[in-house]
């Protein structure tokens, strides 16, 4: 394959629409994870779709909902007590969305321990990718077989593939950014996002600072101090609010001039 080649198809696989489908009732997901799973989905594509299901009766799941629900997850609440409720909700949601005009062409599975064979069966026949993120000792498999090794990974392997994924981000894509342009892109995006009334969480802003600025293909296109890239977003965030250039409250940024202005 020639470099054009690769350039096109780097292209097409920023520009597919993803969706994250999770079931909370049967994963539990620490939100240091969670993070890991926006930054795998969003290595993928435009990350469209970010939905959980979850009992609200469960005082457990409630608590990982609202955490989740910070990083710009929808929580869908499923009441009813039934041991598969949250899976049958969720095999119906992931059907809905490929009723709209353009659907996601990439979808992320976190599921239990139910054999979800069918769906993904009918998601790979309709020409969609699949990539599923659950328990190896307890899923199906058919499961594994359906969407092959390289699109099966276990929950507790989020840390090693986010890790592998950004490293070979890394080699086949230099920094296109320094960090100062980074800083300003960010801002821009808190400002923009501010001014319509958006939510401004880690993940929004991302994603914002992607669509609004081509150039910024995510924290590992940013060069910071002595060549080296930042490996997580909150890393990136972190750094910006040492230096004073934003801040950062319950999972919200919010640009430092604007607030001294309004002071």
């Amino acid at each position: 394959m020639n470099p054009t080649h690769r350039t096109t198809d780097k292209q097409t696989s920023k520009s597919q629409r993803v969706a994250i489908l999770l079931d909370i009732q049967n994963v539990s997901l620490k939100q240091w994870q969670a993070e890991l799973l926006l930054d795998f989905a969003t290595s993928k594509g435009r990350l469209n779709w970010r939905k959980l299901y979850y009992n609200s009766q469960s005082p457990n799941q409630v608590i990982a909902k609202d955490n989740l629900e910070k990083l710009g997850f929808q929580g869908l609440d499923v009441p009813d007590p039934g041991e598969d409720s949250a899976d049958k909700a969720l095999v119906f949601g992931c059907t809905k969305l490929f009723a709209i005009k353009t659907p996601p062409e990439i979808v992320i599975l976190v599921l239990g321990d139910r054999d979800f064979a069918g769906l993904i069966a009918i998601l790979i026949a309709a020409g969609k990718k699949v990539i599923v993120f659950a328990r190896r000792k307890s899923t199906s498999q058919k499961v594994i077989n359906l969407v092959g090794e390289d699109n099966f990974h276990d929950v507790d392997e989020l840390s090693s593939l986010v890790a592998s994924n950004t490293q070979q981000q890394i080699e086949n894509s230099p920094p296109h950014l320094t960090y100062s342009e980074a800083i300003e892109c960010m801002i821009a995006a808190i400002q923009t996002a501010s001014k319509k009334g958006q939510r401004t969480s880690f993940s929004c802003i991302g994603n914002l600072m992607r669509n609004l600025f081509p150039k910024y293909q995510g924290v590992t296109s940013v060069c910071k101090h002595q060549g080296k890239t930042f490996s997580r977003f909150s890393e990136f965030v972190e750094t910006a609010v040492k230096d004073g250039k934003i801040r950062s409250q319950d999972q919200q940024l919010f640009v430092i001039e604007a607030d001294q202005i309004s002071a």
